[in-house]
């Protein structure tokens, strides 16, 4: 028997796209979150750098609070996702209507 159901191939921009219109996340979505997380600690680092060799100690109060908060968030992102788990993108385009329509029913 050959099997009837097609797996749509959906690029991961679109899944992107779709993880932010539909309820969940995807996996595309949560690639592309955590590689947002990983340039705001190289900016922070970055910045942490910069704060040491200005000496100001508010400079290097203020880029310690950003990054308490940056990965306070991720950890929280990480629990969260760990707690609910991911959703496939398949769901996501039948919540939204857009999932081909299948002519054999």
């Amino acid at each position: 028997m050959e099997k009837k159901e097609k797996k749509c191939q959906i690029s991961s921009t679109e899944a992107v796209f779709l993880g932010a219109l539909a309820p969940g996340v995807n996996g595309p979505t949560w690639n592309t979150l955590r590689i947002a997380f990983l340039l705001l600690g190289l900016c922070l680092a970055f910045m942490l750098s910069v704060a040491f060799t200005s000496g100001q100690s508010m400079l290097l109060v203020h880029v310690g609070f950003l990054i308490v908060i940056a990965s306070t968030l991720f950890i929280l992102l990480n629990w969260f996702l760990a707690q609910t788990g991911l959703v496939q993108v398949e769901t996501q385009m039948q919540e939204l209507n857009l999932s081909p329509s299948d002519k054999t029913k």
